[in-house]
């Protein structure tokens, strides 16, 4: 699965609820924090780590890559 951005990145938290794998920012805040995530196959912790294009997203074994139109 891919999510596009118009910008140059987006933060981890508002992409992992723009895939639709969180309801909301307080649920991406704890799934992140929790160690949940993996960011190009390492666990990340900052809800504001910036995602440029390629960058995958794993969670709950779903996957997404960033993509900038940028």
């Amino acid at each position: 699965m891919e999510i596009r951005i118009k910008d140059e990145y987006i933060k981890l938290g508002q992409a992992l609820k723009l895939a639709s794998l969180v309801g909301s920012g307080v649920e991406a805040k704890f799934v992140i924090e929790d160690g949940s995530v993996l960011v190009n196959g390492e666990v990340e912790t900052r809800r504001g780590k910036k995602l440029r294009d390629g960058d995958v997203v794993s969670f709950q074994g779903e996957s997404f890559t960033v993509r900038s139109d940028a």
